[in-house]
This record gives C-alpha cells, structure tokens and sequence, in this order.
C-alpha cells in the first residue's frame, strides 16, 4: 500500500510555528516515527516531494474534528454522499457518519473499546473468528493478532474506502489473517456453512439504522454458524438513557435465548451482552 502523511490541527499548528522546518509523527501516532517537513518561503515541503501553503496548514490548524493526507495534494480524509464520513483524529481515529461517532470516545478510547470487546469473547491461537461489522477493522485486527483467523463483512464502500486510507486499519489489507467481505451481514452469514467459527463479534450500527440485525432470524444465523461451544459477543451500546439501553439489551437477550443460545448476560465494560452456544449431547 502507498504511503499516505497524515495531519491534523496538531501538527498544522506545530508547523506554523516551526523556524525552517520541523520532525513531525505523520502517520496519526500509529508508530513513533517522524519525518522532516522543511519550509521554503510559503510552502511547507512533505517527504514525497508535496508542497502545500501556509494558508492551506492555517486552515487545517482550526479545523480541530478533521484528519487531513497528503498525496501528491492535501485532501480531508471526508466522503460525502448520503451520509457525510470522516475521520475523527482520536488516537486510533474512529469514524464519524452524519456526526456520530461509531466508537466510544468518552469514557474510553476507540482502542480500548475494541479490546474491551473482543475480551468478552477471548479468541484464541488458532480459532476462526467471524466480525459481522468491519468498521476501521479494529475488531478483527485485534482478533488476528491473538492467532484467530476473521472474516470480516463491512456493508458500506464509503466505511471501506476510509478504512483503506486510515493507517490504523492497514493491517485488514495487509495482515494476511483477515478475509474482507463486502456485503450484507444480514445476507453474507447464510453463505456460511454450519458450525463454521469459533467466536462471533457482533458490532452493528445502531437499532434504528440496522433493526434486521437484531433480529431473531439473524440470530439465529449466528447461532447456526457457530460451533458447539463456540462464543457471541453482542455490542448493544448506550443508545439514551439508562433505563432505554436495559429496555434494549433485554430484549437482545430474550431474543438471543429463543435463538438457542445460553450463558446470556451483560458484559458492562463493553455496553454489550456475550452467549454461547451449547455443546452437543454425547450419544
């Protein structure tokens, strides 16, 4: 994959006050290195040879919500269609679509929010992991680097295209232990042979935006694609106030239960709920 720099108002702003030029981290802090940007009267010259103004750096420097690249041209890594995309820069960034935020960044952040997850569920060395809603992929990369193999389904190409452009998700697509479906989750999982995963982490969007993905017949998709013992953790998330998000996960865990599974129970540290499936009967 190309190497793309990366900048926020952060680092804008640390290049307005540079005295001929600065050693910046150009790759949204996913590693500690830095490069040198090295200004020629209005220009700020980038490692690949890029020049941009200072009053497009000045632009960026008060534009706090916004992740900005460079690629031969500066560009907000932003979409805008039916809904309007962005990277967010938290560290890792997460998504925002129409201004919400599709991990939690206040009481913890997006990095964090995913082990809290996938600790729910434990993957192990060696197992098969299915993540119906890719996002940023941290889910599943998270997953890869505890040895499982994901697959991993994202619906929308606008969420894919950002992914690909985020430095933090690099690994989907060069890891070599994540398989990427676009798709459907609601169709893609009736691909799926019986008894296939291991683990299943189901993080969809919102109810209001995806209700079919919280619904009995996909769970019991889920159900059927697991293996005997295998493992469900279930985001619900904290969609109001207390009393709404009880009045959610209640019926996610009756609606799990009906689908067969057992084990049913809140798992507070990551807003969600995990299950299993049980293990067949001897004889």
């Amino acid at each position: 994959m190309e190497i793309l720099y990366f900048l926020t108002a952060r680092e804008a702003r640390r290049l307005l006050f540079a005295k001929g030029g600065a050693r910046l981290n150009l790759d949204l802090r996913k590693t500690n290195r830095s490069w040198l940007v090295t200004i020629e009267g209005d220009e700020f010259v980038f490692p690949d040879g890029t020049r941009v103004g200072r009053d497009i750096i000045e632009r960026i420097a008060r534009d706090e919500g916004s992740v900005y690249f460079i690629r031969n041209g500066v560009y907000k890594a932003a979409i805008a269609g039916k809904h309007f995309y962005k990277l967010v820069p938290t560290i890792p960034p997460t998504i925002e679509i129409n201004g919400i935020r599709m991990h939690r960044t206040k009481e913890v952040n997006p990095l964090q929010d995913t082990r809290n997850k996938v600790n729910a569920v434990k993957p192990k060395e060696g197992e098969t992991v299915l993540d119906t809603c890719m996002g940023l992929g941290y889910t599943a990369i998270e997953s890869a680097r505890r040895g499982a193999y994901v697959i991993t389904i994202e619906k929308d190409p606008h969420v894919l295209e950002l992914a690909r452009i985020n430095p933090w998700s690099r690994e989907l697509f060069t890891g070599g232990k994540v398989q990427v479906i676009q798709g459907d989750a609601s169709e893609v999982v009736k691909r799926f042979k019986n008894e296939t995963f291991d683990v299943v982490i189901h993080d969809p969007p919102r109810f209001s935006l995806a209700g079919q993905l919280y619904s009995e017949e996909f769970y019991r998709e889920l159900y059927r694609v697991l293996k005997p013992g295998g493992r469900l953790f279930h985001y619900v998330g904290n969609p109001g106030k207390r009393y709404r998000r009880k009045d959610l996960q209640r019926g996610v865990m009756e609606r799990l239960r009906k689908a067969g599974f057992v084990g049913v129970k809140r798992v507070e540290e990551a807003l969600g709920v995990v299950a299993r499936k049980p293990m067949k009967e001897k004889g």
